[in-house]
């Protein structure tokens, strides 16, 4: 992951030059660069597709976005760029900017997301852990399949983890699981999933 450039944009900047290009998230002013690979958007597109079958099954009235940032009202220069983010249809009249741009603002809009891990790890496991938090989403999924995250999030020796965090009075609870685990959603409590059934080929 790279950071780039040295000045800090503020959020008008960031959406002007980069809010159509799926690389970039902007933290605290700084350019991200995801450097998203062709196994990382095969996990994340299989996620989607597994989800999305839950939200057909199960009638749900939620949506799975092409593309959408995260705003948090909080921190007036960030965007965050999800990799799987699940949007309450019924709350999206609420939302400020979503008529004219792919932005979400207001934290109940949001069901689930869902971050498949890359070169910036440290942003999923600690910012995106405490950003989503404070925004009050209530499942979020850390998908770390090459086991690139710290020590302290997915233990020695480092190995492919999924991380369900589920938002218990303001913070977030994390079950980890292996794979061969059979994963547990609160959020989508008839979900068959296995962190083996979302490894790229």
């Amino acid at each position: 992951m790279t950071y780039t450039p040295s000045k800090l944009l503020t959020f008008d900047q960031f959406i002007a030059e980069y809010g159509d290009n799926p690389r970039y998230e902007l933290i605290d002013g700084e350019l991200r660069d995801m450097e998203p690979t062709g196994s990382h958007e095969e996990v994340a597109g299989t996620i989607a597709g597994r989800i999305y079958a839950e939200i057909i099954g199960n009638q749900l009235n939620w949506l799975i976005p092409k593309s959408c940032l995260i705003k948090p009202l909080a921190a007036e220069a960030t965007a965050l760029r999800p990799d799987v983010i699940v949007l309450d249809k019924a709350e999206l009249s609420n939302e400020p900017l979503w008529q004219k741009e792919p932005i979400i603002c207001n934290g109940k809009t949001i069901k689930l997301v869902a971050e498949v891990v890359g070169t910036n790890w440290q942003d999923d496991y600690a910012r995106k852990v405490e950003e989503y938090a404070v925004l009050g989403i209530p499942e979020f999924w850390i998908v770390d399949f090459r086991g690139l995250g710290g020590w302290q999030f997915i233990g020695n020796p480092t190995q492919p983890t999924f991380t369900v965090c589920q938002l218990i009075r303001g913070t977030y609870q994390q079950q980890k699981y292996r794979l061969g685990d059979t994963i547990t959603s609160y959020l989508l409590p008839n979900l068959q999933l296995k962190l083996n059934d979302v490894m790229p080929n």
